[in-house]
């Protein structure tokens, strides 16, 4: 479970929502831009969090969605979990 909490997309995606954070906290207002980036954040928490459990579905043997950033790597994902 490791290798997927750490991985690079989600810990960019926390600390991109850190950093979001951050800027509601100074006396700006609300504008669209602001509002623009937290939609970005959220789509990018939201892939990186796919491409986690599409993952660990091709790790178990199971299919995954054509557009999956893993698809055709699932035997060779397989191999690796089966041979630990």
């Amino acid at each position: 479970m490791r290798k997927y909490i750490f991985g690079t997309g989600l810990i960019t995606a926390v600390t991109g929502g850190i950093t979001l954070l951050r800027g509601l906290r100074e006396n700006e207002p609300f504008t669209w831009r602001t509002a623009l980036a937290w939609l970005s954040w959220g789509i990018s928490l939201s892939l990186a969090i796919g491409a986690v459990v599409d993952t660990r579905r091709a790790s178990r043997g199971r299919l995954v969605a054509g557009d999956s950033p893993v698809h055709g790597k699932e035997q060779k994902l397989l191999k690796r979990r089966v041979g630990r």
